[in-house]
Formats: C-alpha cells, structure tokens, sequence
C-alpha cells in the first residue's frame, strides 16, 4: 500500500516508521542481488521513487526526532551522513538507468554497486541516530 507522508507529531509513531525504515533498509542489503536488476527497484526501496517504502519522507520523520537525540550534534551529523549517502545512493540508481545510452564509460552494473555500498552508510548512519534516539535496532 502507499504509505502517506509522515504528519504526526507523535514521537513513538515517529520512531515507529524509523523502525521500519531500518527494516527496509536491512531488506535491501540482503536482497541486492535480486533488488538490484534495475535502478528504479533500488530506488523504491530507498524511498525515492513511489511511495510504497518507509523510507518515503524519512528525512522529516528523523528532523522531527532530533531533539530526542542524547548528543543532538552526533545525531545532527549522522542525518547529514545519511543524507549524502542517500542522495549518493538515489543518484547512481538513477543513473544505471541511462548509462548505457550515454558516452560515459560507466555501466548499469558499476553504478548498481557504487549504489549498494551508499546503502551501506546509509544503513550506518541510521544505527548511529538509532543509538542516540535510545532505540534497540
């Protein structure tokens, strides 16, 4: 089902979606081989394209739960990390898409890897907000 964009303003529900982020990333990384036979597969789990993934939106939800971080600086870095990381990860998905009609030397599954080991630290970087928010991932 579509998931609607993250409205609450509740904190369990907030870290609730977290959660379930976390898990779709986890699914991710241990289904990439089978994910990852196109870019746009990568990128619905990554939230970025459709709206089906946990990780629709989850910039806000984890901006909505910075002041419930131990270490609001540790956190505030760890959701920048995150955020490059994904964007990093969106963009070489994208890309795999279009290489092979472009000149650049690259190829879909070059870029599929390069994105793979983004959703790692992407992953990374959710278990360290994870800490700070006191939650048991």
């Amino acid at each position: 089902p579509d998931l609607p964009p993250f409205a609450s303003t509740s904190i369990t529900e907030a870290k609730n979606r977290f959660l379930l982020a976390i898990r779709d990333i986890d699914s991710l990384l241990a289904n990439y081989d089978t994910i990852s036979t196109n870019g746009d597969n990568v990128r619905l789990y990554l939230g970025t394209q459709g709206i089906k993934s946990h990780m629709y939106g989850i910039s806000k939800v984890l901006k909505f739960l910075k002041d419930e971080a131990e270490d609001i600086v540790e956190y505030t870095e760890a959701l920048n990390e995150f955020e490059a990381y994904l964007f990093q990860a969106e963009g070489a998905a994208y890309q795999s898409l279009f290489v092979e009609h472009s000149s650049a030397k690259s190829t879909p599954e070059s870029l599929l890897r390069t994105a793979k080991g983004d959703v790692v630290m992407v992953r990374k970087f959710m278990g360290v907000m994870a800490v700070q928010l006191g939650m048991e991932v």
